[in-house]
């Protein structure tokens, strides 16, 4: 690998002028795979430099690295020496853009718009630098600074959490008990009465035509929860007679809502 021959804006960028182009002179082969990999060994620490700027950001460093590298490679591929720039002035941002577009692509938990993206990282830099006096910045604050419309902001602040989803199990502050409820306890559940609905709103004309003892039979059976033997007490009847009515009652019902399907 040939001598650093002047300064770099990078500290860590090798000169590689002569290695480069030489490999875009080389055909596809054993000597040009050798080259290849001598000039990414070079210059890889500045792509993994690259990569720390974004640790802490919910991804594993060496899965940065990863990505920086295959950056790395890209630019090394595709560089075109004979233009007559610098490779760092392509291998910067040829890496950086990869690294970016990883965390666009791969780290969302929720699948956000690329315009939303772009509004979130705006948004973002905006709201911590005006934080840094200590209170909270409101909307229309953010959106002068950002010169953004005040909706564009309030689309970038809702996915300012789309990295990260909260856990079902996560708890939230302590109840009146002294007791901590989770995420999960907010959370509604399906309504068995939800089932019997079609059937209520189908029977609920049909009951008009009942008397008025089979009607309150039913009432107390099915709204009330009453048992057969504490409406045959009601009613001074015998348990087997209350199940005869409700039996030949319902069996009615049943048949004229299914002739009115019919």
């Amino acid at each position: 690998m040939s001598a650093n021959r002047g300064r770099h804006p990078h500290h860590d960028a090798p000169d590689t002028g002569d290695e480069l182009r030489r490999l875009a002179g080389l055909p596809d082969g054993p000597e040009r795979d050798g080259l290849r990999e001598e000039v990414v060994r070079a210059w890889l620490p500045m792509a993994h430099r690259i990569a720390g700027r974004y640790r802490d950001r919910g991804e594993a460093l060496d899965d940065l690295r990863q990505v920086a590298a295959v950056g790395l490679v890209k630019a090394v591929d595709h560089f075109d020496p004979g233009r007559g720039a610098a490779f760092e002035s392509y291998a910067v941002p040829t890496i950086t853009g990869e690294v970016r577009r990883h965390f666009r692509d791969h780290t969302w938990c929720l699948r956000v718009p690329r315009r939303t993206q772009e509004l979130r990282g705006r948004v973002r830099a905006v709201y911590q630098e005006l934080s840094q006096s200590g209170r909270e910045p409101s909307v229309t604050e953010i959106a002068e600074r950002a010169a953004l419309e005040v909706a564009e902001v309030r689309e970038g602040l809702s996915a300012l959490h789309a990295h990260t989803a909260l856990s079902l199990d996560a708890e939230l502050a302590p109840g009146a008990d002294g007791g901590s409820a989770t995420l999960a306890d907010t959370l509604g559940a399906p309504d068995p009465a939800l089932e019997t609905v079609v059937e209520r709103e189908a029977v609920k004309r049909l009951i008009g035509d009942l008397t008025e003892r089979e009607r309150r039979i039913l009432y107390l059976r099915f709204f009330r929860g009453m048992t057969q033997s504490r409406i045959a007490e009601e009613f001074g009847i015998s348990q087997m007679h209350v199940s005869r009515l409700l039996s030949s009652t319902c069996a009615r019902l049943r048949s004229r809502v299914t002739a009115g399907a019919a």
